[in-house]
C-alpha cells in the first residue's frame, strides 16, 4: 500500500487530471450529491498528515531572515492582489472562479515548497521555515483577504471563515504535533524522520485526489454544457504563476545568495493548494464547486511548471559549487539499525554480507560479523544503502523526478550522500577492528571491503545477496514491535521475507 501511495503522490501532475476526468465522468453519469458528506472526512485526511511532519520548532532558528521576510512581502503583499486583479479582469461575472484564483494565491507554501528547493540544490532549511511561517500567515490572513476583496462581490462572513480555518488548519496542526512528538519519544527522531515520515504524505495525497474528485463531480453538469471554461481558468492561472516566477526570481538573483533565492522563488510560488481547496468546499457550499474547480486545475500547472523552472535554476542563480566533505561532517550521518544474534548457522559460510544503516548498534552487528566470519573464515562485505534523494523529493514536489534528469545526472545528485555514508562506515570499521584484533589474530571486517548503494534498502539487500551468491546476510532490529511492522515495515523484516538466503538478525542488548 505505501508503495502505491508513494507512486501516485510523486505523479500527481498525472494522477490530478485522471481523478478530475474519472470525476467528470461520475458527475455525469451519477448523482453525486451525497459527495458532499464526505467533504469532511477527506479534508481531514488531506490536512492533518501535513502537519505530523511540519517542523514548527524551525521556525525560531536563527539565519536566512532577509529571506523570509522578502519571500513573506510577495506572498502577502504583491501575489494576493495580482491574483485579485487577473480574478477582476477574466473572471467579472464568476465572483466564485475569482474567488478560486484569490485563494489559490493566498495560503503560501506546502511540502512541495521543501521538496523543490531540495531538488534545485537551494537552501532546505530555510524553505521548512518559510513553510512553517507562511501556512500559519496565510491561514490567519485568508479570512481578512478574502472580505477585503470579495466582500463587495460575495456575501463573505469573516468569522465563518475563519472557523473553517480553525478545523481544517489549526486543529490537525496541533493534532499533527502531539502524533510528532509521540512518534519521536516512542521511536526518537532519527526513526520518525526515515521510517515514519515518509508515509504521511502519500497518505495526505488520498484527501486531496478525494476533495479533486468531489469537486470536479459536484461541478460536471457545467462543465459538460461549456467545456472552453477549463481552457478560460488555464489563461488567469498561467499569467498568475508566470508572473509568480519571473518576480521571485528576479528578487532572489538581485537580493540574495543562491540556496536562499532558490527557497525564496519556491516558497512564493508553491501553494498550499489543498488547504485552498479544503476553505472553498466546507466554507462556500454548493457555490464553492466554481472556486474547488480552479484550485483543482491549479494543481496541474503548480506542479509542471516546478519542474519545468527547476531545469533553469542552474541558468538563473549559477551551478552550487563541488563541496569537500570533512571527515567531522561525515560523523553526522545518519544512523539507523544494524547488529547480530544467532540463528541455525550453516555450515559452509564462505561470503557474508553485513548490511548497516549506521545506526546505533552497528559496532555490535560488526563484531557478530567478525566472530562468525573469523570462525568460518569468510569474507565479510559491509553495505549500506542510500535511500535515493529524488526518489524521497519526488514524493514531496508531485512528479516523479526520475523522468526528468538522465542516468549521469541521478548518479551526481546522489554521490555526495554515498561518499558521506562511505567515509562515516570506514572510520567505524577502523575502530571497531582495532578493538577485535585484540581478541582474534585477523578481523573480516575490513575498510577495503565497503560498498555503498543507492536505492530502496530491501530491494538492494535481497538483490545483492541472491545474485552475488551471498552465504549469509546478517542485519540488526530495533525490535519495535508488532504494530510498527504492522503500520510502517521494517526493513529487516522485509529482508526476512523476500531474501532467499538464510538471513540472521540481532537484537541490541538492552
Amino acid at each position: 500500500m505505501w508503495t502505491l501511495l508513494s507512486l501516485i503522490n510523486k505523479n500527481l501532475v498525472k494522477v490530478i487530471p485522471l481523478i478530475m476526468f474519472l470525476g467528470f465522468l461520475y458527475g455525469i453519469l451519477m448523482p453525486s450529491a451525497f459527495l458532499k458528506n464526505l467533504i469532511v472526512p477527506f479534508t481531514f485526511l488531506m490536512v492533518y498528515p501535513m502537519m505530523v511532519t511540519l517542523k514548527i520548532r524551525k521556525v525560531f532558528e536563527g539565519g536566512d531572515i532577509k529571506a523570509q521576510l522578502l519571500t513573506q512581502i510577495i506572498n502577502f503583499g504583491i501575489v494576493p492582489f495580482a491574483a485579485f486583479g487577473l480574478g477582476l479582469f477574466f473572471f467579472r461575472n464568476q465572483p466564485y472562479m475569482a474567488l478560486g484564483l484569490l485563494l489559490a494565491g493566498l495560503v503560501p507554501t506546502s511540502g512541495m515548497t521543501i521538496s523543490w528547493t531540495g531538488f534545485a540544490k537551494g537552501n532546505i532549511e530555510a524553505a521548512v521555515k518559510m513553510t512553517v511561517i507562511g501556512l500559519t500567515l496565510g491561514s490567519l490572513a485568508t479570512p481578512f483577504y478574502v472580505k477585503f476583496f470579495m466582500g463587495a462581490e460575495l456575501d463573505v462572513n469573516p468569522a465563518a471563515v475563519m472557523k473553517q480555518i480553525v478545523v481544517i488548519v489549526f486543529i490537525p496542526m496541533i493534532a499533527g504535533y502531539i502524533t510528532q512528538q509521540v512518534l519521536i519519544r516512542r521511536f526518537g527522531m532519527e526513526d520518525f524522520q526515515q521510517r515514519w515520515a515518509p508515509r504521511f504524505p502519500g497518505i495526505s495525497t488520498l484527501g486531496v485526489i478525494g476533495i479533486v474528485f468531489i469537486a470536479i463531480a459536484l461541478k460536471a453538469g457545467a462543465v459538460a454544457a461549456s467545456p472552453g471554461i477549463l481552457l478560460y481558468i488555464l489563461v488567469p492561472l498561467s499569467l498568475l504563476y508566470i508572473c509568480n516566477y519571473i518576480l521571485s526570481t528576479l528578487v532572489g538573483k538581485m537580493l540574495l545568495p543562491r540556496g536562499d533565492a532558490i527557497a525564496l522563488v519556491y516558497g512564493s510560488v508553491m501553494r498550499n493548494l489543498s488547504i485552498a481547496l479544503a476553505i472553498a468546499i466546507n466554507t462556500f457550499g454548493a457555490k464553492g464547486s466554481d472556486t474547488a474547480l480552479v484550485i483543482a486545475i491549479a494543481y496541474i500547472i503548480q506542479v509542471q511548471s516546478a519542474a519545468w523552472y527547476v531545469k533553469l535554476t542552474d541558468r538563473l542563480f549559477g551551478q552550487i559549487p563541488e563541496e569537500i566533505i570533512p571527515e567531522s561532517e561525515a560523523e553526522t550521518m545518519q544512523e539507523k539499525q544494524e547488529q547480530t544474534e544467532e540463528k541455525n548457522m550453516v555450515p559452509d559460510i564462505r561470503k557474508i554480507l553485513l548490511a548497516t544503516d549506521l545506526s546505533a548498534t552497528a559496532r555490535h552487528a560488526a563484531r557478530y560479523a567478525c566472530s562468525i566470519g573469523h570462525k568460518y573464515g569468510a569474507s565479510v562485505t559491509v553495505l549500506h544503502v542510500v535511500p535515493d534523494i529524488l526518489e524521497e523529493f519526488s514524493s514531496g514536489a508531485g512528479i516523479n523526478l526520475l523522468e526528468h534528469m538522465e542516468e549521469k545526472q541521478w548518479k551526481d545528485f546522489n554521490e555526495k550522500g554515498i561518499r558521506k555514508a562511505a567515509a562515516v562506515i570506514r572510520k567505524r570499521i577502523a575502530e571497531t577492528s582495532r578493538k577485535v584484533l585484540e581478541e582474534i589474530p585477523k578481523c573480516p571486517v575490513t575498510e577495503d571491503n565497503v560498498r555503498v548503494e543507492v536505492g530502496d534498502p530491501i530491494k538492494s539487500i535481497v538483490s545483492i545477496a541472491e545474485n552475488e551468491d551471498y552465504d549469509l546476510v546478517i542485519m540488526g532490529t530495533n525490535g519495535h514491535g508488532k504494530l510498527e511492522e504492522f503500520m510502517i515495515g521494517s526493513i529487516s523484516a522485509g529482508v526476512i521475507r523476500q531474501c532467499r538466503k538464510p538471513v540472521l538478525t540481532a537484537l541490541l542488548p538492552a
